[in-house]
């Protein structure tokens, strides 16, 4: 096979054992991988980038979206094949690309598998793969992140019962293809190139990676115990038949706001104003069923 080079956060839990198993996955395959082990996601970002640079055909991201966030930042608009092995807390995009079944070696049978062209959504800060968000969402994130226990979706809930007494509004400005969307102000905005954020909430539930728009959702300013009755919704995707929820679709946002961080893949992308844009056939994904 053509240069594949494996990237991973060897710091996270498990680091190393994710990395060494893809590793051993790969030599009973007979691919002669390059394998890094960043101790870092900073280190895991340079060595995305020297793989690109050193002409790998193939980048394999071991981890949740967070690895899978430096990965695309390397190869989007490349030639680069794309593959992932999730092993991370959301793995939310793994999850709407159906890419979290079977095993390593199912997984990583799948990472060198056939390339499927994705759309991605390329920002003021970097690429976004998932869902960019802010707001309430924002801060369980940074929440879940400071978080050691416990793991997936189980942090994010306990993150989210932690950060409700301190919900609040969020003045923001946002157009959507030219056109004002929101009231000015939210408790919960996100746009999304695929469904899930937060370990499996579908908060854009309409997003699909390949059809060339992005889903925009926004939570209206309410009371908290208003907000309390909106989000469990979120979890089904049923959050978008509120009355307080406004769902639109494009192609380029722009939000503007002061003093406010955008979060995106589990990460923070950076502070307001971020202008987004849907790039069709971004990413060369393999292993996509369908």
């Amino acid at each position: 096979m053509a240069s594949v080079h494996v990237i991973g956060n060897a710091s996270a839990p498990h680091g190393q054992e994710q990395l060494a198993n893809v590793a051993a996955a790969l030599e009973r395959r007979r691919v002669d991988a390059e394998v890094h082990h960043p101790p870092t996601l900073e280190a895991a970002q340079e060595a995305a980038r020297r793989s690109v640079a050193a002409g790998a055909d193939r980048l394999i991201a071991v981890g949740g979206d967070g690895v899978v966030n430096i990965a695309v930042n390397a190869v989007a608009e490349s030639s680069v094949v794309l593959g992932v092995v999730p092993a991370g807390t959301g793995n939310d995009f793994a999850r709407a690309l159906g890419l979290l079944d079977g095993d390593v070696d199912a997984q990583v049978g799948r990472a060198l598998g056939e390339a499927t062209a994705v759309d991605a959504i390329k920002t003021t800060h970097g690429w976004v793969a998932s869902v960019a968000t802010l707001g309430f969402s924002g801060d369980v994130t940074a929440h879940a992140n400071r978080l050691r226990w416990p793991r997936g979706q189980h942090r994010y809930t306990l993150a989210t019962l932690l950060q409700l007494p301190r919900l609040q509004p969020y003045p923001v400005s946002v157009t959507v293809d030219g056109r004002r969307v929101g009231s000015g102000s939210t408790m919960l905005l996100a746009i999304g190139n695929t469904a899930y954020f937060g370990g499996g909430m579908r908060i854009c539930p309409a997003a699909r990676p390949g059809d060339g728009t992005f889903q925009v959702i926004d939570i209206a300013a309410v009371s908290r115990l208003r907000f309390l009755r909106v989000f469990p919704t979120v979890f089904s995707g049923r959050h978008v038949d509120r009355p307080e929820v406004h769902a639109d679709s494009g192609v380029v946002a722009e939000v503007q706001g002061a003093g406010i961080d955008l979060w995106a893949d589990g990460e923070r992308l950076g502070p307001l104003p971020v202008r987004l844009e849907l790039v069709p056939g971004a990413l060369r994904l393999a292993g996509c069923p369908g």
